[in-house]
Formats: C-alpha cells, sequence, structure tokens
C-alpha cells in the first residue's frame, strides 16, 4: 500500500508541467492559426500587419505578457542591442546577416 503513496507523492511536479506544456502548445497552435488568418492573402498589407501585431498581443497575453528584454553589449563594446530574453548573443563576425522576415540584411558593428 506504501508504494503508489509513493509513486503518487513523486509525480506530482510533473502533473503542472504537463498542464504547462499543454497550455504553451495550445497557446501557439492558436497564434499560428491567426498568423495563417493574416497571412491568407485577404488583407491589405496594412490590415495584415495589424492583424500580425494583433495576433502577437494575444499571444503575449495568454503567455503572461512578453519576454524580458535584456540588453547585451556587441563584443567590439560600441553598440547595445536589447534583444528578448534567450535569445542568442549579437553576431561577431562583419559578415551581413539576413533579418528574421528576411527584408534586410543586417550588418554588425566593427
Amino acid at each position: 500500500m506504501r508504494l503508489p503513496l509513493v509513486t503518487a507523492a513523486l509525480l506530482v511536479p510533473f502533473a503542472g508541467a504537463g498542464s504547462a506544456w499543454g497550455q504553451t502548445n495550445t497557446v501557439e497552435q492558436v497564434y499560428q492559426s491567426d498568423l495563417a488568418i493574416c497571412n491568407s492573402g485577404q488583407l491589405s498589407a496594412p490590415a495584415r500587419e495589424a492583424c500580425v501585431r494583433e495576433a502577437g498581443r494575444r499571444r503575449d497575453a495568454a503567455r503572461g505578457g512578453p519576454p524580458p528584454e535584456i540588453p547585451q553589449t556587441t563584443p567590439d563594446g560600441r553598440a547595445t542591442v536589447v534583444t528578448p530574453e534567450g535569445a542568442p548573443p549579437p553576431p561577431t563576425s562583419s559578415d551581413p546577416v539576413p533579418s528574421r522576415d528576411g527584408r534586410a540584411n543586417v550588418v554588425p558593428a566593427r
């Protein structure tokens, strides 16, 4: 009789993690669905951009707010880049790097 109680006591911490993962997964699915609607080709450019911003706001609200922004100094010390927590550090090479949306090339400070 003691073994099931010990097993249950050990599994309690994992029960909350499963529901948190499920909620995060659901939030991400809703966000992707919202983006699909925004990118369906039915909206003008300004309306599409507003739709994407609103989808991001709803996702941030469901996650408890946007990720905290962390200032990072570039390796040469000439600039400070503000990035979301967990983002990769600023690049160290002088090669241009495409932006996330692919619309621009970013040349790191030398």
